[in-house]
């Protein structure tokens, strides 16, 4: 396992076989990532991810391996030479390929021909020295064959069995599919004029090497083949894949490959090239074709879920405003705008619906509501949700004379109303509508994303490319595992924290999340990290691993509320006695800091690396890595797509990332895309190094084609 893993990411032996020690322990990758740096030799989340991938791959594999061998044993069949081949191989293709001739089948065409007893025939012909094939033949006119070209058949399914079973005949098509291999589509006449085959109407009649073709390209491919609106194809030069299984097939001594001038073949051989001609047409072409497919999905699908996987992180990174009193509105015109009051720990003190947009157009008394609400709840900023009525509900907001500073803000409803309908929703809110939900996940969303955002299914929050189309388990996984790691490189304070954010502590889980809750609500806040391990079933390994991401504010030791790790506790209180102080005194305090010797508290498993991430933590203990909300405004006069100007320069919030690109809210319902060409005047690899998710920007209006609803932007700087 070692050797593989190291041969596909060239890491240090010893970091990875720490690693996986680690791994086989049950720690998790935060916890390894930050509290074992010397162990691993400094990997970060990504780096450990990579190797955990890689041993699920590998252990696959060995699982695949065992049961290959189990069933040729069974069949009697297996020899010392074909179970090394197995053991050695490093990849299932491989594997499955040596497995392939042993597949128990009974219902192809060959199994049928031996049944009647042509393989003998087949062995013949293979032998290349017999002229008159027909005498011969005929021999075996018997029971359900009836005539010569019955053998003849026969025999040459059981020759193109054979041949499909040549693991060098595979390779070499699979090596043509790789290098030559093309994509191309075509519209089926009767669906074309369907408005919905128009978003695919690029690819009614496109053609391309499948190796080049980007992940979107062949993502949005296949959703319209899925979709019944076109037709794909794979294809490569099939008189040169065919030339090349001839002359491995036909002895050289026989073999006319293009030559028109040689004498014709025996008929034995003409038989060989017959079966040839039909297992590459009947077995290997569409196996293969279908295979390099699958392949070039998983490629598309691992860049895709690599993209959602970025997007994912930047938006539950996003800016939160903190433990802030927050009025959250639900905007909508008929049914009014949704209207909560929270405190600033998020829970619900009010709730109302106003009705300032037509049909009612009340907008006099909403104004009044608003700044009497604000008034008596001491709001001190409000949330706007981005959906219907959003631009007309913050306009009619600024002009809202508040007594106080009160800042505004527009935020993204992107899954609030998945959340609203949810189990954890109505866990939290039994008594109150959907509506109520959604605006109350808009203001929280505001104070703190994350917390928020993780009680969404990551799928549902629409910052995806193709998310639908891609392996939803290797999605879902990916995604876990962003959600994991943000939440523990954020930290949660244990008192506070929901059921959904708990339990993506590391070590923690739905389970001990549900009794870290219940204790909770039964004991009171938890005033230190010891108490934590009085939580029913929470034992030492899940302590070791979670506790140092749960915070306790306000707790009798200082470090309860920091990232340091309970068992560096007494590193800390020695440096501090060493110091003649406490661990209070070394709090926040730089130059004290800054003094102690590090070397001198090393020992056989904390290192230098470990220290100088506890000094760092002391000097600002429990920082939040992430940045504070910014207020921001859209340009107040462009309201519908069609108030958009070539040229017009507009203040816009990023609001997802492709690999093609990247769209921007600029306050209209249509978000506008600058595609990777218009991001910079240079080369663009990454669109991730130019802008990031949630980011402020401006753009400059470059096209707007306001039949379709899109609009061309460019990045201005």
């Amino acid at each position: 396992m070692i050797d593989y893993i190291i041969s596909n990411t060239k890491l240090p032996k010893q970091s990875v076989k720490n690693t996986i020690q680690l791994l086989n322990e049950d720690c998790t990758i935060p916890f390894i990532s930050r509290y074992r740096k010397e162990r691993t030799g400094n990997l970060d989340e990504v780096q450990i991810g990579e190797i955990v991938k890689l041993k699920e791959q590998f252990e696959a594999l060995e699982k695949r391996k065992k049961a290959i061998l189990k069933a040729l044993e069974e069949q009697a069949v297996l020899t010392p030479e074909l179970k090394q081949k197995i053991e050695a191989t490093q990849d299932i293709t491989t594997l499955e390929d040596l497995y392939l001739p042993y597949k128990k089948s009974r219902k192809t065409k060959a199994e049928k021909a031996r049944q009647n007893g042509l393989e003998p025939l087949a062995k013949i012909i293979m032998s290349q020295n017999v002229n008159d094939i027909e005498s011969i033949a005929f021999k075996y006119v018997k029971g359900e064959i009836n005539s010569v070209e019955d053998t003849l058949e026969g025999a040459r399914h059981i020759i193109a069995e054979w041949i499909n079973e040549r693991t060098d005949i595979r390779n070499n098509i699979r090596h043509q599919l790789e290098r030559f291999a093309m994509i191309s589509t075509k519209v089926i006449k009767t669906k074309a004029a369907e408005e919905k085959a128009q978003k695919f109407r690029d690819y009614f009649d496109w053609e391309e090497r499948l190796r080049r073709i980007p992940s979107h390209r062949l993502l949005a491919i296949l959703r319209a083949e899925s979709e019944g609106f076109i037709r794909v194809k794979i294809e490569i030069d099939n008189d040169k894949a065919l030339d090349k299984i001839e002359s491995r097939m036909i002895r050289p001594d026989s073999y006319r490959g293009n030559n028109a001038c040689a004498p014709s073949l025996p008929a034995g051989r003409e038989q060989i090239e017959l079966a040839i001609k039909d297992a590459y047409k009947r077995l290997l072409l569409p196996s293969l074709s279908n295979e390099a497919l699958q392949i070039a999905k998983e490629k598309a699908d691992e860049s895709a879920i690599i993209v959602f996987a970025k997007n994912l992180k930047q938006l539950l990174l996003g800016s939160p405003l903190g433990e802030k009193r927050v009025l959250a509105i639900d905007p909508g015109f008929r049914t009014g705008c949704k209207v909560v009051c929270l405190d600033a720990q998020g829970q619900l003190k009010y709730n109302e619906t106003i009705y300032p947009h037509p049909p009612k157009s009340d907008s006099i008394g909403a104004m009044k509501k608003i700044g009497s609400l604000a008034d008596a709840y001491k709001i001190e900023a409000i949330a706007i949700g981005n959906g219907t009525a959003s631009r007309e509900t913050e306009a009619l907001i600024r002009k809202v004379h508040f007594k106080n500073d009160v800042k505004v803000f527009v935020v993204s409803e992107a899954g609030a109303s998945i959340y609203s309908a949810s189990k954890i929703a109505r866990e939290e809110f039994p008594n109150y509508d959907v509506t109520v939900r959604g605006s109350v996940s808009i203001g929280r969303r505001l104070q703190d994303p994350l917390a928020e955002l993780v009680k969404i299914d990551a799928k549902s929050i629409g910052v995806g490319q193709y998310q639908h189309d891609v392996d939803q388990t290797k999605l879902q996984k990916q995604l876990d595992v962003v959600v994991e790691n943000c939440v523990n490189a954020v930290g949660v304070n244990i008192n506070t924290a929901s059921k959904p954010l708990l339990s993506s502590v590391s070590g923690i889980g739905s389970k001990l999340a549900e009794n870290i809750f219940n204790y909770r609500n039964e004991n009171g806040v938890f005033t230190s990290r010891k108490e934590i391990k009085n939580v029913p079933r929470l034992g030492e390994k899940a302590f070791e691993q979670g506790a140092a991401f749960l915070r306790i504010k306000g707790a009798k030791n200082p470090l309860d509320d920091s990232a340091v790790h309970p068992e560096s506790y007494g590193i800390v209180t020695k440096m501090a006695k060493d110091l003649g102080k406490s661990v209070h005194d070394l709090i926040g305090n730089k130059d004290v800091l800054q003094k102690i010797d590090l070397k001198k508290y090393c020992t056989d498993s904390v290192g230098l690396l470990t220290l100088e991430d506890i000094i760092k933590e002391l000097e600002k203990p429990g920082l939040d890595i992430r940045e504070q909300a910014k207020v921001f405004t859209f340009n107040q006069n462009i309201k519908t797509i069609n108030d958009l100007r070539e040229g017009q320069l507009l203040p816009g919030i990023v609001n997802n990332i492709t690999n093609f690109g990247c769209f921007v809210d600029v306050g209209i319902k249509e978000s506008g895309l600058i595609h990777v060409s218009n991001l910079s005047d240079s080369f663009v690899k990454d669109v991730n190094e130019h802008v990031s998710l949630h980011q402020q920007i401006i753009v400059k209006v470059l096209e707007v084609d306001i039949p379709r609803k899109r609009i061309q932007l460019k990045l201005h700087k």
